[in-house]
């Protein structure tokens, strides 16, 4: 029975990624680029001033800061599919899938830009006075009452898109694999990692937002030390791997059975695991910042992507191609990360520093996808019941820690495909409402 349901979810992945969605992804990616102008990136350095807190205020509506707003947002894409996603990314496409990953990115910062400025425009509030939003609520609130299917389509796509099947699944194969266990400890750790998760995650968003905001820069400056110091150590490769990330990018020599299509396919996927610009998770986020300007939170919100995707899955690729690990082993995941680190650094280091960061880079998502799914079931029901999806959240941290990660990634593959159809279609329909908006906040900017 499981078989045949895994054989379903796998086929509905690998058909639902199809050109339709990709051009969906990136074709509304690079209107929303070409339709700004390109102007949100004109106002990068304003960006890092507002993330700095020059333009907080505590009086302003809403829950986190804008600083534990892109926090909790980071923390939920910069994890086991920067570490884990890469890999599998290099083993599915080649050297080239990175190039497309890049491309996505950059595509991906127009996107978040608008539809994190529209989660500002359109959240709304709950009984309590907190504020509530995402797709969903820039659908209903932003183009009205008939629309409400196709935010409902997305809230349930989100109950099944935030479950924490891959970030669980790798976390435990990376216990597994440093402290040599059997698979039978699996149950184990997964019981572990819930009672863990479950500390943090029942206290709420502004306990998510305060631990991640703790988080995120230690992990990033960690990782960032540690593949500096591989790329140092192999220094006289990495310019030869940037020639064959480019040169692999258009020909698919290395992608499975060669085709350029599949090449791509691959690497716009793993990019939208990593950054998640164009799924709608991270609108729910930023929805939540504590600010009156809509296109202020956007402009944060386009620095999410350039972090995790530009800079941390690059180190990532980086590190497995100049190891040559990709090449000489049938490992995947974070097995292939493991081994690409344990190459360079001294014997028994690289098992070390990957265990820290994996556990800082899971634990941290696993904190902030849970939001995600407390507001879409709150949503289809009432806000105040949205809570109780935690406790589902948890349960199935166990059984994704024993689950393969073939099915694990077919399945947040679909359900994220399905999420993003109604976040990039509200997003362009409501475009001209944000580029009106931030005409006149960069007007009144710069006087």
């Amino acid at each position: 029975m499981f078989k045949t349901f895994e054989g379903l979810v796998a086929s509905f992945s690998a058909w639902v990624w199809d050109w339709p969605l990709l051009v969906l992804l990136i074709g509304g990616g690079t209107f929303f680029l070409i339709y700004s102008r390109f102007t949100p990136f004109f106002y990068f350095k304003h960006a890092i001033d507002v993330l700095r807190g020059k333009y907080d205020s505590e009086y302003a509506p809403g829950q986190l800061s804008h600083f534990q707003a892109l926090s909790s947002a980071i923390a939920a894409t910069v994890g086991m599919g920067n570490i884990s996603g890469v890999a599998v990314a290099i083993v599915m496409g080649g050297p080239g899938a990175v190039f497309w990953m890049w491309i996505s990115a950059l595509i991906g910062m127009a996107t978040k830009f608008y539809t994190c400025s529209l989660s500002v425009m359109y959240r709304s509030k709950d009984n309590d006075g907190n504020f509530l939003s995402g797709p969903m609520y820039v659908i209903t609130n932003g183009l009205g009452a008939r629309w409400k299917p196709l935010a409902i389509l997305f809230a349930l796509a989100g109950l099944v898109g935030t479950l924490p099947a891959f970030t669980a699944n790798q976390l435990t194969q990376t216990l597994i694999d440093v402290l040599d266990w059997d698979d039978e400890y699996k149950w184990y750790i997964g019981i572990t990692l819930a009672g863990i998760a479950s500390l943090v995650i029942l206290g709420g968003i502004k306990r998510i937002g305060i631990v991640a905001s703790k988080l995120v820069p230690f992990m990033v400056v960690l990782y960032f030390v540690t593949v500096i110091t591989i790329l140092i150590l192999q220094i006289q490769v990495v310019p030869e791997m940037f020639m064959l990330i480019f040169s692999d990018a258009f020909s698919g020599d290395a992608a499975a059975g060669g085709a350029l299509g599949y090449l791509i396919k691959t690497g716009v996927k793993r990019a939208a695991f990593s950054n998640e610009a164009g799924i709608g998770t991270a609108p729910m986020m930023h929805g939540t910042a504590k600010t009156n300007e809509p296109i202020r939170e956007g402009l944060v919100a386009m620095m999410g992507p350039a972090i995790d995707t530009l800079l941390v899955c690059t180190l990532t690729a980086l590190a497995i191609l100049s190891t040559g690990v990709w090449q000489r082993t049938d490992d995947n995941g974070i097995s292939l990360t493991l081994e690409a680190f344990n190459t360079v650094l001294p014997y028994g280091l690289g098992n070390v520093v990957v265990l820290i960061m994996v556990l800082v880079f899971a634990f941290s998502t696993l904190f902030s996808y849970s939001y995600y799914g407390t507001t879409c079931l709150g949503f289809l029901t009432k806000p105040k019941y949205g809570k109780y999806y935690n406790y589902i959240y948890i349960f199935s941290i166990i059984i994704a820690a024993v689950v393969k990660i073939d099915f694990a990634i077919n399945l947040i593959d679909s359900a994220f495909a399905i999420m993003a159809i109604p976040t990039v279609f509200s997003g362009l329909l409501l475009a001209p409402k944000v580029n009106a908006m931030a005409k006149v906040y960069f007007k009144n900017l710069n006087r």
